[in-house]
């Protein structure tokens, strides 16, 4: 008697860790898909998957993820920026380059800050116009990276502290590039996006 009652209940565990595995898979899945439209398809993946629990198949989630983690690797950068700024050795031109950059990261990151809060702020009644407003200062971010990497550019400036500093910057205004994107594919659900 005993071996009937075992048999319903290994079959409902069975059942809910293949449920809960399609459910996983189809969320990668949806993560996977939104990614190829952005520009770094790869990063953009590898960055949100390990999220797709509670990501869901919800563009706004996704959005929402995709700019917090941005904020994230921007206020990281921003601090590994500075503590290169403080070496010792640096050549004027460096100095004025690390300067100039972090000048741009805090604008990056203050942009990417006013974004997310206004992200977790969108109702149905403002959606457009806060929307709007988040593609313009993620938009802004990413041009606060790009002027970050100009003062990085040329063959003035070579070695460890240029290559250092592009390389975190460069991530940076990946990140911010697909969040962008992602967040412009939420805004041309128009409503949708919040309900999904």
């Amino acid at each position: 008697m005993e071996n009937h009652i075992y048999k319903p209940v290994a079959t409902l565990v069975i059942l809910l860790i293949l449920t809960h595995s399609a459910s996983a898979a189809t969320n990668t899945d949806f993560i996977r898909t939104s990614c190829s439209a952005t520009t770094y398809p790869t990063l953009c993946y590898s960055s949100l998957s390990t999220h797709a629990s509670a990501i869901q198949r919800s563009p706004m989630l996704l959005a929402h993820t995709a700019l917090a983690l941005t904020l994230d690797s921007a206020r990281s950068t921003s601090a590994a920026v500075l503590k290169l700024s403080r070496r010792a050795g640096l050549t004027p031109r460096e100095a004025a380059a690390m300067q100039d950059c972090m000048e741009e990261l805090t604008d990056s990151v203050d942009q990417l800050s006013k974004s997310l809060a206004e992200m977790g702020q969108i109702k149905g009644s403002n959606y457009e116009l806060v929307m709007s407003d988040i593609q313009t200062w993620v938009s802004a971010a990413l041009t606060d990276d790009d002027t970050c990497m100009d003062g990085f550019a040329g063959k003035v400036m070579n070695g460890a502290t240029k290559t250092a500093v592009r390389g975190k910057i460069v991530k940076v205004a990946h990140m911010t590039s697909n969040a962008l994107a992602l967040i412009n594919t939420c805004a041309a659900l128009h409503g949708r996006c919040i309900n999904n």
